[in-house]
Formats: C-alpha cells, structure tokens, sequence
C-alpha cells in the first residue's frame, strides 16, 4: 500500500521552518498594532457568489483557479482564494462600516495554479483592509505601513514600490474601449493569453509578461490620458504625501491589478531576488466594493503579501533569523525516584521562568543517551537528577556550551537554591 502524501501545492511546513514564519506574523502583529489595525478571523469557505460578484467573474481567479464544490444542501461554496471580499462582507454583516475601520488578518488562501517556487495552490496571506476615508492619505498611511515592515524585516534595499491610478469606472470604460480598438488592429501579434482577454479583460493585458506583447503595448493609448480630474487630483496628492515622508517609488503606467474591485490608487513591492515571482506585495483602493456587495457605499483602501513570497525573500536577502535552539535547559534523570523529583521540579521552573524553555527527557536511557540529546538540543543546561541527588536533597547542573563551561563549570546545589541559581546562570 502507497504512503499517502500531500495534495500537490499544498504543503507541510516544517518545525525547521515554522521559526521563519513566526519571526514575519511577529512582525506583522507588532506593527499592526502600532498603526492601529484590529484583527479579524474570517471564514475559510464562503458563498461562492462572494467572489463572482467581489472579485469579479473575467477575473483569472474566478475563471480558472478557484476550489468550488456543492455541499450537502447543493449550496456553492468555495475555499477563499483572497481575503478583501470575505472581509468586506463580515464587516457588513456585522454592522462594522458605520465608523472608521481598520482591519487586518492572515491565513490560507487557495488557487489552482500551477505550483513553482513563491506559487503554491494553498498558499498563506497577510491582508490589511482600511474602510471609511477617501482622501488619499489613508492610501499613504497604507503604502508606509508597509515600507515600515520591510525595514523591519531588514529587505528595504530589496524591494521597490511602484504606483498607478487606474480612475474611476467611467475613464477606465472610455480607457477599455479605446485600448480594445488599438489592440485589435494588432490582433495576430498578442500572445494566447491576451487574446483571450482582449474582449473578457483588457486591462490585464497591460500586465502580460510576454515581450512581444509588452512591445506591441509601446504604441498603445495611455491610461493616464483617460484619468479623470478627481482621479488625478488624488494620484498626485498621493504622491505628495509619500515625497514628504521621503518614500521613493516608481510610476508604472502598466500596474492595473489582477482583481476587478480596484479604482484610484493601486500599488506592488516588487523584487529582483526572486526570479518571476517578483510581486511581494500588492493593494489599492476598492471604494465601489462595499456597495456592490451590499452594503451602502463606503470607500476602502488595502494590501495582501504572502508569507511564502516573505520567508524566500528574507532568505535570498541573508535576513532571515538564526535559528534558535529547542531548549534552555533540558533535564535529565535516572530511576523512578529520581524521575518524580525532576518531574515536579521543572513544573515549579516553569512556574517560576515562564520564558524559560525547559525540555524534560522522558523514556529513560543512559546517562550517555541522555546526555546526547541534551547536548543536540541546543540547551544551554542540563540539570541531573539521580538516586545520590535525589538522597542529598540536591541537583547537577551541567553547562553544555563552551562559553558557560568556562565561566562557570559543572556543579552540585542545593534543591532549595535551584531558582536562585538559574537566574544567575542565565541572565546572560
């Protein structure tokens, strides 16, 4: 009988790689906080017609990738393939879009795709949702927000932003139309993909990653042309804005998203360390969404970056951290006596040292054995407990790194001055 293994695309991260992952969401968590953002938890499967209507049915996404399936009453659900439009409409349904909010979560998303490296079908999300102003400097407060990460997750000089405004619906209608007529004249020359979507999603093909499309695109209208006024007028405060905070970025008049909820603003981080997934980041504003799925009209401005695209960049920028050991003080044991008082004796550290990492041997062994894998633990003590311990009332501390062997040696203490003893061992 074959071993049954992970979905394609959908894998198993590791204990060796969960450190990495823990070390970004700590960040994101702090930094959150600190620009005031409140987390929400959303649901892993939703209405199918969530995405249909939010995401938008010309969409690659909606087309091609999603997981939709019937459930026993025959009502179509889908695994989440991005987070905007589940957030939008749990804010909604709870009443939330009477003030202000600023919201944030993270979990899986999933798409069919063909998986690569940075590009899995169950792949991890950080998502950021701001709901109630329409000026750009919320669109600034966003974009800053996530230099502040990169700096933080010291990849500042890897990354570059790039900015477009794609207008409102009307000047990307009079835009679509005009692009549409050109295009056509070029029909024979657009790779497969953009003349599929010249009819279903022209704009997209201003992001095609084929050169002889992106050739054939030099002679194209420009959609800055097509930009109304309003448009405009916030495109160039934004990047005001981002001038007085000494951001630098790049207009790219090519940047339209892949989603259709997008108007005004829209933005990417992207990347030479990782090859063709160069996008670490990428967001705008939505402020027609909110209605077109019900709720009265509220604008909103928000991100997502996906922490498998985070850890490869901080490992191709040398900044991820080093790895930590599985221990500060692993305890060991000989016989059933020796075994209950090293048993209660680390319950009561953990009492007392609640940071501290206390592994406890369990399975018996020999003192060798033991000893073995303390040492592989990367504990920096090891504390013994055997018949002669238990008989005296006392305990063998052990250092097992090179630094503490030096300072302080192997020695035998009292039970009663373990803590004490601890605390000056490792307050360094």
């Amino acid at each position: 009988m074959s071993n049954i293994r992970a979905i394609r695309g959908m894998n198993d991260i590791l204990p060796d790689e969960t450190p990495y992952w823990q070390h970004i969401e700590g960040a994101v968590r702090q930094l959150m906080a600190g620009y005031g953002y409140s987390e929400i938890r959303l649901p892993v499967v939703e209405q199918t017609e969530l995405f249909r209507r939010g995401v938008g049915e010309a969409t690659d996404i909606v087309e091609k990738e999603m997981y939709t399936f019937a459930d026993r009453n025959d009502d179509s659900l889908t695994l989440r393939p991005e987070g905007t439009a589940g957030c939008v409409r749990a804010a909604i349904q709870h009443g939330m879009l009477n003030t202000p909010q600023r919201l944030w979560y993270a979990g899986p998303m999933f798409r069919y795709e063909r998986p690569q490296k940075g590009r899995q079908r169950q792949f991890h999300q950080v998502g950021l949702e701001a709901f109630g102003v329409a000026s750009p400097d919320m669109d600034a407060e966003v974009i800053l927000l996530t230099a502040r990460l990169w700096r933080v997750l010291g990849v500042s000089d890897h990354v570059e932003l790039q900015l477009n405004s794609i207008g409102s619906a009307r000047s990307r209608d009079d835009y679509r139309e005009a692009l549409v007529s050109y295009l056509r004249d070029h029909f024979d020359a657009l790779d497969e993909d953009s003349q599929r979507r010249l009819d279903s999603n022209p704009l997209r093909i201003l992001d095609s990653k084929n050169s002889a499309t992106q050739a054939l695109l030099d002679g194209a209208p420009s959609l800055a042309n097509y930009l109304d006024e309003e448009s405009r007028a916030d495109f160039d405060r934004l990047r005001a804005l981002l001038d007085a905070a000494g951001l630098k970025y790049t207009v790219n008049p090519r940047l339209v998203r892949g989603l259709d909820y997008y108007n005004k603003t829209v933005f990417e981080w992207v990347t030479d360390r990782l090859g063709a997934q160069g996008t670490v980041c990428g967001g705008g504003r939505y402020d027609g969404l909110v209605a077109q799925l019900g709720g009265k009209p509220v604008p909103g401005v928000g991100f997502a970056m996906g922490i498998e695209r985070l850890v490869l960049l901080l490992e191709a920028c040398d900044t991820l951290p080093a790895a930590a050991a599985d221990a500060d003080v692993y305890v060991v044991s000989f016989g059933d006596l020796a075994q209950d008082e090293a048993l209660a004796a680390s319950e009561r550290l953990r009492d007392a040292f609640p940071a501290l990492r206390i592994v406890q041997h369990n399975g018996g062994g020999s003192f060798k054995s033991q000893m073995k894998k303390a040492d592989k633990s990367g504990a920096r003590l090891a504390l013994i407990w055997g018949d002669d311990e238990v008989a005296a009332g006392t305990v063998s501390l052990k250092p097992l790194r090179e630094d503490d062997k030096e300072r302080v040696g192997q020695q035998t203490v009292p039970r009663t001055d373990l803590e004490q003893m601890l605390q000056t061992l490792l307050a360094d």
